[in-house]
Protein backbone atom coordinates (compact mmCIF):
# COMPACT_ATOMS: atom_id res chain seq x y z
CA UNK A 1 0.00 0.00 0.00
CA UNK A 2 0.99 3.12 -0.29
CA UNK A 3 1.46 6.37 1.72
CA UNK A 4 0.62 9.76 1.15
CA UNK A 5 2.38 11.44 -1.36
CA UNK A 6 2.90 8.55 -3.30
CA UNK A 7 5.67 7.21 -0.90
CA UNK A 8 5.61 3.64 0.56
CA UNK A 9 4.18 2.88 4.35
CA UNK A 10 6.96 1.58 6.69
CA UNK A 11 4.91 -1.81 7.01
CA UNK A 12 5.51 -2.27 3.52
CA UNK A 13 8.88 -0.85 3.19
CA UNK A 14 9.76 -3.31 5.77
CA UNK A 15 8.78 -6.39 3.26
CA UNK A 16 10.62 -4.46 0.07
CA UNK A 17 13.72 -4.12 1.76
CA UNK A 18 14.40 -7.46 3.75
CA UNK A 19 13.46 -8.50 -0.17
CA UNK A 20 16.11 -5.74 -1.09
CA UNK A 21 18.66 -7.31 1.22
CA UNK A 22 18.05 -10.85 0.08
CA UNK A 23 18.41 -9.97 -3.38
CA UNK A 24 21.81 -8.03 -3.16
CA UNK A 25 23.48 -11.50 -3.20
CA UNK A 26 27.08 -11.63 -4.29
CA UNK A 27 29.40 -14.33 -4.35
CA UNK A 28 31.35 -14.05 -1.63
CA UNK A 29 34.83 -14.06 -3.21
CA UNK A 30 36.94 -11.92 -0.38
CA UNK A 31 37.12 -15.20 1.29
CA UNK A 32 35.49 -15.71 5.64
CA UNK A 33 36.21 -12.20 7.02
CA UNK A 34 33.80 -10.81 4.24
CA UNK A 35 34.08 -7.30 2.91
CA UNK A 36 35.46 -4.17 5.25
CA UNK A 37 33.58 -3.53 7.82
CA UNK A 38 33.00 -0.37 10.34
CA UNK A 39 33.77 -0.34 13.86
CA UNK A 40 31.39 -0.43 16.34
CA UNK A 41 32.00 3.24 17.81
CA UNK A 42 30.76 4.47 13.72
CA UNK A 43 27.34 3.87 14.66
CA UNK A 44 27.27 6.29 17.33
CA UNK A 45 25.77 9.50 15.22
CA UNK A 46 28.24 12.30 14.91
CA UNK A 47 25.34 15.13 14.20
CA UNK A 48 26.29 17.62 11.33
CA UNK A 49 26.30 21.40 12.21
CA UNK A 50 23.52 22.56 10.02
CA UNK A 51 22.31 21.81 7.00
CA UNK A 52 22.23 22.74 3.09
CA UNK A 53 18.82 24.05 1.74
CA UNK A 54 16.38 21.97 0.51
CA UNK A 55 16.01 21.33 -3.22
CA UNK A 56 13.78 20.77 -5.38
CA UNK A 57 12.74 17.03 -6.94
CA UNK A 58 15.66 16.39 -9.71
CA UNK A 59 16.84 12.71 -10.79
CA UNK A 60 20.35 12.15 -9.50
CA UNK A 61 22.88 10.90 -12.06
CA UNK A 62 25.70 9.56 -10.19
CA UNK A 63 27.45 9.14 -6.67
CA UNK A 64 31.07 10.14 -5.82
CA UNK A 65 32.93 9.51 -2.49
CA UNK A 66 36.11 10.42 -2.52
CA UNK A 67 37.49 8.85 0.53
CA UNK A 68 36.56 5.27 -1.09
CA UNK A 69 37.47 6.26 -4.72
CA UNK A 70 33.63 5.82 -5.84
CA UNK A 71 32.48 7.96 -8.77
CA UNK A 72 29.21 5.40 -10.06
CA UNK A 73 26.38 6.32 -12.46
CA UNK A 74 22.99 5.90 -10.79
CA UNK A 75 20.35 3.76 -12.19
CA UNK A 76 16.57 3.75 -10.75
CA UNK A 77 15.52 1.87 -8.90
CA UNK A 78 11.49 0.94 -8.54
CA UNK A 79 9.63 -2.22 -7.59
CA UNK A 80 9.29 -5.65 -9.43
CA UNK A 81 5.70 -7.24 -9.84
CA UNK A 82 6.12 -8.86 -6.23
CA UNK A 83 6.38 -5.93 -4.88
CA UNK A 84 10.32 -6.16 -4.20
CA UNK A 85 12.61 -3.44 -4.75
CA UNK A 86 14.91 -3.89 -7.60
CA UNK A 87 18.71 -4.14 -7.35
CA UNK A 88 21.21 -2.65 -9.35
CA UNK A 89 22.29 -4.83 -12.52
CA UNK A 90 24.01 -7.88 -11.99
CA UNK A 91 25.94 -7.09 -15.00
CA UNK A 92 27.45 -4.11 -14.22
CA UNK A 93 28.74 -4.48 -10.70
CA UNK A 94 30.26 -0.49 -11.14
CA UNK A 95 26.71 0.98 -11.05
CA UNK A 96 24.59 1.97 -8.08
CA UNK A 97 21.05 2.48 -7.83
CA UNK A 98 18.57 5.40 -6.61
CA UNK A 99 15.14 3.86 -5.36
CA UNK A 100 12.37 6.31 -6.82
CA UNK A 101 9.85 6.13 -4.45
CA UNK A 102 11.91 7.75 -2.20
CA UNK A 103 12.74 11.80 -2.71
CA UNK A 104 16.01 12.67 -5.00
CA UNK A 105 18.87 13.22 -3.04
CA UNK A 106 18.73 17.38 -1.82
CA UNK A 107 15.01 17.01 -1.30
CA UNK A 108 13.29 17.02 2.54
CA UNK A 109 13.49 13.38 3.48
CA UNK A 110 15.95 10.24 3.30
CA UNK A 111 17.17 9.59 -0.40
CA UNK A 112 18.37 6.08 -0.58
CA UNK A 113 21.10 4.50 -2.80
CA UNK A 114 21.80 0.70 -3.09
CA UNK A 115 24.89 -0.96 -4.94
CA UNK A 116 26.37 -4.47 -4.96
CA UNK A 117 29.34 -5.40 -2.85
CA UNK A 118 30.99 -7.61 -5.37
CA UNK A 119 30.39 -9.60 -8.08
CA UNK A 120 32.05 -12.26 -10.90
CA UNK A 121 34.75 -9.99 -11.24
CA UNK A 122 35.57 -9.40 -8.28
CA UNK A 123 35.02 -5.70 -6.08
CA UNK A 124 31.81 -4.04 -6.82
CA UNK A 125 30.75 -0.22 -6.34
CA UNK A 126 29.87 -0.65 -2.63
CA UNK A 127 32.61 -2.58 -1.22
CA UNK A 128 34.52 -0.76 0.38
CA UNK A 129 31.66 1.31 1.86
CA UNK A 130 32.35 -0.03 5.64
CA UNK A 131 35.67 1.48 5.09
CA UNK A 132 33.36 5.47 5.15
CA UNK A 133 33.44 7.14 8.96
CA UNK A 134 31.58 9.90 10.66
CA UNK A 135 32.72 13.41 8.54
CA UNK A 136 33.75 12.04 5.48
CA UNK A 137 32.05 13.58 2.31
CA UNK A 138 28.96 12.12 -0.40
CA UNK A 139 28.73 14.08 -3.07
CA UNK A 140 25.06 13.23 -5.87
CA UNK A 141 25.05 15.03 -8.88
CA UNK A 142 21.98 15.55 -10.26
CA UNK A 143 19.90 16.31 -13.68
CA UNK A 144 19.87 20.11 -13.09
CA UNK A 145 23.18 20.66 -12.94
CA UNK A 146 23.19 20.81 -9.28
CA UNK A 147 25.79 18.70 -6.78
CA UNK A 148 24.42 18.02 -3.60
CA UNK A 149 26.93 17.33 -0.96
CA UNK A 150 26.10 15.38 2.25
CA UNK A 151 28.49 14.65 5.41
CA UNK A 152 28.66 10.94 6.99
CA UNK A 153 27.18 11.09 10.54
CA UNK A 154 27.36 7.16 11.25
CA UNK A 155 27.91 3.96 9.85
CA UNK A 156 26.36 0.94 11.07
CA UNK A 157 26.56 -3.22 10.61
CA UNK A 158 23.23 -4.77 11.03
CA UNK A 159 22.01 -8.30 10.42
CA UNK A 160 19.25 -8.15 7.35
CA UNK A 161 16.83 -9.96 10.17
CA UNK A 162 16.76 -6.75 12.18
CA UNK A 163 17.08 -4.01 9.26
CA UNK A 164 16.08 -0.94 10.49
CA UNK A 165 13.65 0.50 8.46
CA UNK A 166 12.10 3.34 10.05
CA UNK A 167 15.51 5.17 10.37
CA UNK A 168 16.62 4.21 6.82
CA UNK A 169 13.19 5.12 5.03
CA UNK A 170 11.59 7.21 8.01
CA UNK A 171 10.58 10.99 7.11
CA UNK A 172 13.46 13.61 7.61
CA UNK A 173 12.83 17.46 8.70
CA UNK A 174 16.53 17.99 6.30
CA UNK A 175 17.90 16.15 3.51
CA UNK A 176 19.38 13.28 3.75
CA UNK A 177 20.95 10.16 2.38
CA UNK A 178 21.10 6.71 3.07
CA UNK A 179 24.02 3.82 1.26
CA UNK A 180 23.27 0.77 1.66
CA UNK A 181 25.15 -2.99 0.50
CA UNK A 182 25.81 -6.32 1.90
CA UNK A 183 28.12 -7.44 4.47
CA UNK A 184 29.36 -9.14 7.31
CA UNK A 185 29.58 -13.17 6.80
CA UNK A 186 29.38 -14.60 3.80
CA UNK A 187 26.44 -17.57 3.85
CA UNK A 188 27.65 -20.13 1.03
CA UNK A 189 24.18 -22.06 1.51
CA UNK A 190 21.95 -19.08 1.54
CA UNK A 191 24.12 -17.70 -1.00
CA UNK A 192 23.70 -14.22 0.50
CA UNK A 193 25.97 -12.20 3.36
CA UNK A 194 24.30 -12.44 6.59
CA UNK A 195 24.57 -8.37 7.29
CA UNK A 196 23.80 -4.56 5.40
CA UNK A 197 26.09 -1.74 6.29
CA UNK A 198 24.48 1.12 6.29
CA UNK A 199 25.95 4.98 6.01
CA UNK A 200 23.54 7.88 7.28
CA UNK A 201 24.55 11.54 5.81
CA UNK A 202 22.98 14.68 5.73
CA UNK A 203 22.96 17.39 3.43
CA UNK A 204 25.25 20.26 4.22
CA UNK A 205 26.07 21.95 0.96
CA UNK A 206 25.14 22.22 -2.44
CA UNK A 207 26.98 23.28 -5.35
Amino acid sequence: MRGKGGRWGLGALAAILTAAGLALVVLGLRGPAGPPSPPAWAATTRAVDGHGPVLDRSLPVRVSIPSIGVRAPLARLGLVAGGEVQVPPADRPGEAGWYEGGPTPGERGAAVILGHVDSAKGAAVFYDLGRLRPGHRVEVSRADGRVAEFTVESVERVRKGRFPTARVYGPLDHPGLRLVTCGGAFDRAERSYQDNVIVYAAETAVR
